[in-house]
């Protein structure tokens, strides 16, 4: 497969790991970099000594074109950046910020910068820039999530009205069917994090893998709006919440409930009533954890079958 996103990264097919918090760490990332897409280390649970850990690692596993994401409003900031730079890191997602805060001094460094974004507004901003590519994300994905709350379907087709970058769809997208249906509407590749994360070299607890594997629909909800809308999936933390949000709760009250590190609680550590648990809601046709290379190959198979059911609707 050939096009503007294969192209940029230099990758066999234009699927992108997402950089998620405690699931994406190297066995996740070299996994999919190996297999023809494109793997990216979640920074954002990273203290830069753990990137550095895990870098050298990934250089170790796979020779393949990588990447790391970065959210840029989490703390050392500063440190990450030099890090990527030093170890020459090929490219790079921001996220949680100003993509022209770092996009000019990472690409004279020759690393491609592309930005997740989930409005026009946003999408303009990264154009402006001059970001080498975007993620639109529409409101389905799991983890930190856009106020607007707008679908992945109805969001590609106006980013691609907007801009003319290369466009990375994430949001919803769990299969090749999904993917094909997302390229239709003008996305050049895909962001998929869900299903990775639910893969059996995703670096998130058994416990989490397996309770993605038993949502079903309606097991996940948009929250914390009062802060920064994240979508969770049901579990006793959740129930907090919603009580917490049906009074009414002030933001402070939420950031005290939140504290520190509930994130890590749930996902990482395997805690299932008290850790925070984010997953999209494609998490409702996830049945099973999967090896990288299965998961990668269903995606293309099913891409495949899309199109040629699509052909010969057409004859």
């Amino acid at each position: 497969m050939k096009n503007r996103v294969t192209g940029l990264f230099g990758i066999q097919y234009p699927i992108i790991q997402g950089g998620m918090v405690w699931c994406s760490g190297w066995k996740l990332a070299s996994a999919v970099s190996n297999a023809g897409g494109l793997g990216l280390l979640g920074a954002g649970s990273m203290h830069p000594e753990v990137l550095k850990e895990h870098l050298t690692k990934m250089k170790a596993a796979t020779k393949k074109p990588f990447g790391v994401n970065v959210p840029l409003l989490y703390p050392e900031m500063d440190e990450i950046m030099r890090l990527i730079i030093a170890e020459k890191v090929p490219i790079v997602f921001t996220s949680a910020g100003n993509p022209a805060t770092w996009t000019k001094i990472l690409q004279a460094e020759g690393i491609i910068v592309v930005h997740v974004i989930a409005n026009t507004k946003f999408a303009l901003k990264c154009q402006d820039a001059g970001v080498d590519a975007i993620v639109a994300e529409g409101f389905e994905a799991g983890g930190h999530n856009g106020r607007e709350e707008t679908t992945t379907l109805c969001l590609i087709p106006q980013i691609k009205k907007a801009v003319h970058l290369p466009i990375i769809a994430a949001g919803g997208i769990g299969s090749g069917q999904a993917m094909a249906a997302v390229i239709a509407l003008g996305a050049d590749g895909v962001q998929i994090g869900s299903r990775f994360a639910a893969s059996m070299e995703s670096s998130a607890h058994e416990s989490f893998k397996q309770k993605i594997v038993e949502a079903k629909e309606g097991s996940t909800h948009l929250t914390f709006k009062k802060l920064a809308p994240v979508r969770l999936l049901e579990n006793p933390f959740y129930q907090k919440v919603l009580e917490f949000e049906l009074r009414g709760a002030s933001a402070a009250e939420f950031e005290e409930l939140l504290g520190k590190g509930r994130a890590k609680l749930g996902m990482f550590e395997g805690y299932l009533t008290e850790g925070e648990l984010e997953i999209g809601q494609v998490s409702a046709l996830i049945d099973t954890i999967k090896p990288v290379q299965e998961i990668m190959d269903e995606l293309i198979s099913g891409f495949n079958s899309t199109v040629e059911n699509f052909q010969k609707l057409l004859l």
